[in-house]
């Protein structure tokens, strides 16, 4: 132990040669739409607090969501919530022990993201 050289040891060489995979990436944007969808709840409460307490403030709130702006968060806000449920769908079956083979699971990684997309174009256009 006395005659370790750690000055010139690389350190953690995992973030230079780790490639990343489907997987690890649909995980990771799991985490981060679960992230996003507690800042839309927070504008959805801020809108409940808004209409419960004055006209003035709810009109500033609904302004701001009716306006682009605020349809696009609101989109990107819905296809977080898609997303999200589909990647804790993934999670369920896995815990099942189907589907973990790798072929499968980044098949299940783009369905992720399409399916997503698909069932948010169909919000959009319905509502």
């Amino acid at each position: 132990m006395a005659d370790v050289n750690r000055g010139n040891r690389p350190l953690s060489p995992h973030l230079t040669i780790y490639r990343p995979q489907l997987t690890s990436l649909s995980s990771i944007m799991v985490r981060i739409t679960g992230i996003a969808m507690l800042g839309a709840s927070l504008l959805v409460v801020w809108w409940l607090l808004a209409a419960a307490t004055s006209e003035s403030a709810f009109a500033f709130i609904d302004g701001l969501l009716r306006s682009v702006l605020g349809n696009i968060v609101l989109l990107a806000a819905t296809w977080a919530i898609f997303y999200h449920m589909l990647g804790r769908l993934r999670h369920v079956v896995w815990d099942f022990g189907y589907c973990l083979e790798v072929a499968i699971s980044e098949k299940m990684g783009i369905g992720m993201f399409v399916g997503a997309t698909i069932l948010t174009v169909l919000v959009a256009i319905v509502v």
